[in-house]
């Protein structure tokens, strides 16, 4: 095969899926992997894809952060169907935190109104959506109002967050990538879930698709510190099988 015809075979993979990785690449051409890097380097060089460890995107695996009032536009149906698979996980009685975003936001507005549990959570989206579940007691976390996020970060939430023992945990990141595991695109809010994580039996992250591949600022966790991910069919299936290989249970919906 001809270097054309590599370029050729590695683009539209990349349009078929969005993300191709090395490993893969090599064996399906059964060339050496020095050469796959080669070959993304040459395609990066004239634009037509942007490298990363391993793996490449036809996207900017970088995430900025914006608004929750824009991020809720995108993916809306994708982000409902994840909000009624994660509800089903609720148990009578439960005490589970919700992190911030849009997608967990969505999960709120589908816990059922009649639902018994309590939920500590930083994000006030997360609160007002709850108000009228009678049945639910609600711990806000307090501390530096993040505007873009509607939710709150730093010293006195994580200070909270040592006084309380989850069962559950809903997570949402800006992004997840096989190499740098779950970001967001703020550090303090980063490290807040990572200390939501700690307080929890079980870690759920409530993902679509479009948020494999990417990478935020700040690091949340690995890979291995998730139980569950629950995202939509449009996962490519590089990533199904290499979550799957790290005891990673994904729903797809």
């Amino acid at each position: 095969m001809t270097i054309a015809e590599r370029h050729k075979y590695i683009l539209e993979q990349l349009n078929k899926a969005g993300f191709v990785g090395v490993t893969e690449l090599s064996t399906q051409l059964d060339v050496t992997k020095v050469t796959i890097r080669k070959d993304l380097k040459l395609l990066e060089d004239k634009g037509l894809l942007y490298r990363s460890h391993g793996s490449a995107t036809l996207a900017s695996p970088y995430v900025n952060d914006k608004p929750v009032d824009e991020k809720q536009l995108f993916h809306v149906e994708e982000k409902k169907l994840i909000a009624e698979a994660a509800a089903k996980l609720i148990k009578d009685q439960d005490a589970i935190i919700i992190g911030s975003g849009t997608t967990v936001g969505a999960f709120a507005q589908a816990i059922p109104k009649n639902a018994r549990l309590t939920v500590l959570t930083s994000a006030m989206n997360v609160t007002m959506a709850l108000l009228d579940a009678l049945e639910v007691e609600i711990v806000q976390l307090g501390g530096v109002v993040r505007k873009s996020s509607s939710s709150v970060v730093g010293h006195y939430a994580e200070e909270m967050m040592e006084s309380f023992a989850c069962s559950k945990l809903f997570l949402s990141a800006d992004g997840i990538s096989l190499e740098h595991g779950f970001t967001t695109s703020n550090m303090m809010e980063a490290h807040l879930n990572t200390k939501m994580i700690k307080s929890v039996q079980k870690t759920i992250v409530l993902a679509d698709s479009s948020k494999f591949g990417k990478k935020g600022f700040g690091k949340i966790c690995e890979l291995e510190d998730v139980d569950q991910i629950i995202t939509n069919k449009n996962l490519p299936e590089q990533f199904l099988h290499a979550l799957e290989e790290k005891g990673i249970e994904v729903i797809l919906v």
